[in-house]
């Protein structure tokens, strides 16, 4: 366990979409290959921030206009893409990111993911990078087709095995880059630092503890300074 005065936080929570990692190089091809499979007409780059960070199944639904039946159809689609190109293809882990995951754990503060991402998927992108040492946890959504998990759902999944794992879970903080993480988070009294880095669009950072526009911003919020 972290000492007292190494962070304000008894542990961490980390979005993974537009926070950890991005994977739209990836994402916007096998959305657009599904729906013209299906028949309909896919989004422009200048569309994608607005399907990552919700559970693909709601966006499907939302921004394709598909019935639910056609979106589970749709997830089981991009996910056999996803599973047949391998989960860390054409995803990249933004800049620093990686080097502070490593800086919390050394320095003991408990860390988890609280993902809207497949949990398979989450851990396979973790896993290829060597920051899975990092997390007590990797939690993500559920597999199914057919699942929607929300941001609280995998809040409370996370917050629940951390407790399981001996971790104090009384002062959380979550990192997120979309409103889904700041109202996800509201539900269970957590506080969200917003980056500023991923996809969320301006507004989305409203109602968060704080907004960070770089690494450095955020592991002065994460981490006591050096002799402080």
């Amino acid at each position: 366990m972290a000492s007292p005065g190494i962070s304000p936080w008894s542990c961490i929570l980390w979005d993974v979409d537009g926070t950890i990692a991005d994977a739209s190089a990836g994402i916007l091809p096998r959305i657009v290959r599904v729906l013209e499979d299906l028949g309909r007409t896919p989004p422009g780059p200048e569309d994608l921030s607005a399907w990552i960070g919700p559970p693909i199944l709601e966006s499907f639904q939302v921004h394709a206009m598909l019935s639910p039946d056609e979106a589970v159809d749709a997830v089981e689609r991009y996910r056999a893409l996803a599973t047949r190109e391998g989960f860390a293809s054409s995803v990249v882990l933004y800049p620093g990111v990686p080097e502070l995951l490593r800086e919390v754990h050394e320095a003991g503060v408990p860390q988890a993911t609280a993902s809207s991402k497949p949990e398979n998927q989450v851990a396979g992108i973790l896993e290829h990078y060597g920051v899975d040492d990092c997390f007590v946890t990797m939690t993500g959504a559920s597999p199914a087709a057919d699942a929607l998990d929300t941001k609280s759902t995998v809040i409370a999944k996370a917050i629940e095995r951390m407790a399981a794992a001996g971790v104090d879970v009384s002062r959380p903080v979550l990192i997120g880059d979309r409103h889904h993480d700041v109202d996800g988070a509201a539900e269970h009294g957590i506080p969200v630092i917003h980056v500023r880095w991923g996809f969320g669009t301006p507004g989305e950072e409203e109602g968060a503890a704080a907004v960070v526009d770089d690494i450095d911003q955020l592991r002065a919020l994460l981490l006591a300074s050096p002799g402080g």
